[in-house]
């Protein structure tokens, strides 16, 4: 009995640590929301889904050289998204979502690989940090990396 029961506690234990928050799940719902608005070019969609204050960064990782930050405004993003040619193929491929959830603040961490016209341009790790107001996710801060290093190509 005592056998059974310890197994019956460690499943319970296992199914209450695998199952996500309501946080997390709205959380990671919005970033892949956002990849959905990227790739149809939908800037409106995008600005709704960042807070007015939002910052991005980028950083190069070339071998051989140091890393280069770049700071990009959010609205010069949205402009370079919307002038890509129409018949310029981008998908940004996401491999995987790491999220974590701290009260009104979560991370989100995707890594990734970007093609381009069936390409594999470069690849690396997008960090988006959100903020929780009245029952809404924000992003409030973006920041990847850049490489052509090492890149999982599908």
């Amino acid at each position: 009995m005592k056998k059974y029961l310890s197994v019956l506690i460690f499943f319970i234990g296992f199914i209450g640590t695998a199952q996500e928050t309501i946080d997390e799940v709205s959380a990671k719902t919005l970033i892949e929301d956002f990849f959905i608005a990227f790739h149809k070019q939908d800037t409106t969609a995008l600005r709704a889904m960042a807070d007015p204050m939002v910052q991005m960064h980028s950083i190069s990782v070339k071998e051989g050289a140091d890393s280069d930050l770049v700071t990009t405004d959010y609205s010069n993003f949205l402009k370079a998204i919307y002038a890509i040619p129409k018949n310029t193929e981008f998908q940004e491929k996401i491999h995987s979502y790491k999220v974590q959830v701290d009260g009104p603040m979560a991370n989100v961490s995707t890594p990734y690989s970007f093609y381009v016209n069936g390409e594999l341009s470069h690849c690396g790790v997008n960090t988006f940090q959100l903020f929780k107001k009245k029952d809404a996710w924000k992003i409030v801060y973006v920041i990847d990396t850049r490489t052509k290093k090492g890149c999982i190509s599908e």
